[in-house]
């Protein structure tokens, strides 16, 4: 008897975890693939798109911020509309591995067909022909040069460039410092972060007593923030002068 109730119990059950499984609001979007709905902070799933602080060739082989764009891109589309939210998985670092919706349309389909981010092969080939598509028609990133967000965050000279558009011979030069370089890659990605001895992350804003001394080098580990969330989601603490 006790077992047939307590099974009558868990098939009950089934149905409110499936729908809890669903994140459902407007979300506030971090970058091109991450955003969060209430607390709950969300990992786009099979995409991968470039982080504020990267940094893309246009047409001419000028830089401009493509992950700036990317999430600007994301945020114009989508950001005011209600987000329904399929979870998969929880990663590492504690983000909900989700597909998304708005208004029934794929968000990761959308990103990845016009061309502000990338089919994770690694994890899914689901949005291959979208990046085909966007490669196709030099959308986004694809109208000139950049690299693969994956290559980007372990970047070092052997790194693939990317594009539609052959690469001038200043491309690699310019892609490996990116905006963790000297200047800031926009006017709103000005905090800086920094490696201390100790090997922990540490972000300065610009009233941080130790903001005009830090150099942002790829050497010295830095790298620019363009919101104190973006910089704490990075896992990075705030310093303490």
């Amino acid at each position: 008897m006790f077992k047939t109730l307590l099974t009558a119990g868990l098939l009950l059950s089934l149905p409110t975890l499936a729908v809890a499984a669903d994140i459902t609001g407007v979300p506030k979007i971090r970058d091109g693939d991450q955003v969060m709905i209430g607390s709950v902070k969300i990992r786009l799933g099979g995409i991968d798109a470039p982080s504020t602080d990267q940094l893309c060739l246009n047409t001419k082989g000028e830089r401009w911020t493509c992950g700036v764009a990317a999430r600007d891109e994301l945020i114009k589309y989508a950001g005011h509309k209600s987000w329904t939210c399929h979870a998969r998985s929880v990663d590492r670092r504690g983000r909900t591995i989700a597909r998304c919706e708005v208004d029934g349309e794929d968000i990761q389909k959308w990103m990845v067909s016009n061309g502000w981010a990338l089919a994770f092969t690694r994890i899914s080939h689901d949005y291959e022909p979208d990046e085909k598509a966007a490669r196709e028609a030099k959308a986004g990133m694809w109208q000139g040069a950049f690299i693969a967000p994956w290559d980007w965050r372990v970047r070092n000279k052997k790194t693939t460039v990317l594009g539609a558009v052959k690469p001038p011979e200043s491309a690699n030069a310019i892609l490996l410092a990116s905006a963790s370089g000297p200047v800031a890659p926009s006017p709103d990605c000005t905090i800086k972060g920094n490696v201390n001895r100790s090997g922990e992350c540490i972000f300065h804003q610009q009233t941080s007593r130790w903001y005009a001394k830090i150099e942002m080098k790829i050497s010295k580990g830095t790298r620019w923030f363009c919101s104190v969330e973006e910089a704490e989601a990075a896992g990075c603490r705030e310093t303490r002068r």
